[in-house]
């Protein structure tokens, strides 16, 4: 932190984004870093939602978390500009907002998330921002008995399959509470469940679907060539489900002004410096980083802290982007607790528990986040 008497103008730092990879952005530059930074927030809406908990609203559990914005980034110490980002002019370092501001930065950093396309024409698409108003019904129609077969697709080219093991596992067991039995079948193209998880992981979840008496089509991929037709391939086997559920398709922001990575997404180094764009880093799934997961998202965010934090002076040892998985498997009883190191996209280490393995045992792990929401949770918003 910079003394007392220390007048030289503090290093600009551009956090652009509003979710969880951001708001960890500032936490960790503002414990690595202190008054040596002036962060601004640069989001394009007011609250922060706890995205990984809308799975769950369709069945009629609480929302998940909201938390305005505005008193938080205050709390922090930062600014926060209402408004969505346009481009980034590299040789200006400056940001220009849609609104026609221009937000001038030392360091930026993107936190943008990825856009959701669907793949599937005949197919419903999933999306966290709307997960309730997109499922409830189909929820309802289990409970009255009136659904006879669903069928989850996980498109080839996704990032985070996690999602449709939730739901299935919790639509299989409203089914068994109210007596119904539709048949509920995955089709994926990985070699088994959350096989990015590793074999430990994998085969309890797969011993999870079984028992709920859902049917997993492993190395699979699916088309549906018209409405209640799917058919999966290999070996081009019929399905009429009654309902057909899809993920999305990811892809990344393509930002103006910077180079374009496949699809979209921005190419990053070890430590999530966005390639040839001068002090620009990126974190969450707007990276090309091929796991898209919020807690990896917070650990790519804290890589960037740290570089950011020696660019701006701070006694900081930047550490390399790590990926370690701590995900909160829900079902329709008790959570499990799965956790994998991870070699690219292979899993060098595979670990499942009943209980929780990192602390606070929230859905996102996350150094400073997770303490700090778990904090508001218990006292409320700031001020």
């Amino acid at each position: 932190m910079a003394s007392d008497g220390d007048t030289r103008p503090r290093f600009r730092v551009l956090v652009a984004g509003g979710g969880v990879a951001a708001l960890e952005s500032v936490l960790a530059l503002r414990e690595l870093a202190g008054e040596r930074v002036a962060v601004t927030v640069l989001a394009p809406g007011e609250e922060l939602v706890y995205r990984p908990m809308t799975v769950r609203e369709p069945f009629s559990y609480a929302a998940a978390g909201r938390y305005p914005l505005a008193p938080i980034v205050r709390e922090l110490g930062a600014e926060l500009v209402t408004d969505a980002l346009d481009r980034v002019e590299r040789e200006r370092q400056t940001v220009v907002t849609e609104g026609g501001l221009e937000l001038p930065y030392d360091a930026l950093v993107l936190a943008l998330g990825a856009q959701p396309r669907p793949h599937y024409p005949h197919a419903l698409t999933i999306d966290d921002r709307h997960m309730d108003e997109a499922l409830h019904g189909l929820v309802q129609e289990i409970e009255g008995g009136y659904l006879k077969s669903l069928t989850f697709l996980v498109p080839e080219r996704i990032g985070w399959q996690l999602p449709v093991y939730e739901l299935a596992l919790m639509m299989a067991g409203r089914a068994y509470d109210t007596e119904a039995r539709p048949q509920i079948t995955i089709v994926t193209a990985e070699p088994s469940p959350l096989a990015l998880f590793g074999e430990a992981v994998s085969a309890r979840v797969a011993e999870q679907l079984a028992a709920a008496g859902v049917e997993t089509l492993t190395s699979s991929w699916a088309e549906t060539p018209a409405a209640g037709e799917v058919v999966v391939e290999p070996g081009s086997r019929p399905f009429s489900p009654t309902r057909a559920i899809a993920l999305p398709e990811l892809y990344g922001p393509a930002v103006r002004g910077l180079p374009a990575g496949e699809h979209g997404f921005l190419a990053i180094d070890e430590h999530c410096r966005v390639r040839d764009a001068g002090p620009v880093f990126a974190a969450g799934d707007a990276t090309d980083f091929p796991v898209k997961h919020g807690g990896l998202g917070t650990l790519q965010a804290d890589a960037a802290a740290e570089a950011i934090a020696a660019l701006a002076g701070a006694a900081v040892e930047p550490q390399p982007f790590r990926p370690v998985v701590h995900a909160m498997l829900l079902t329709d009883g008790e959570p499990l607790y799965l956790t994998a190191a991870l070699s690219g996209t292979t899993a060098i280490s595979s670990e499942v528990s009943e209980t929780p393995t990192w602390s606070p045992p929230t859905k996102i792990a996350a150094r400073f986040l997770g303490p700090y929401l778990e904090r508001l949770d218990r006292e409320g918003a700031p001020g």
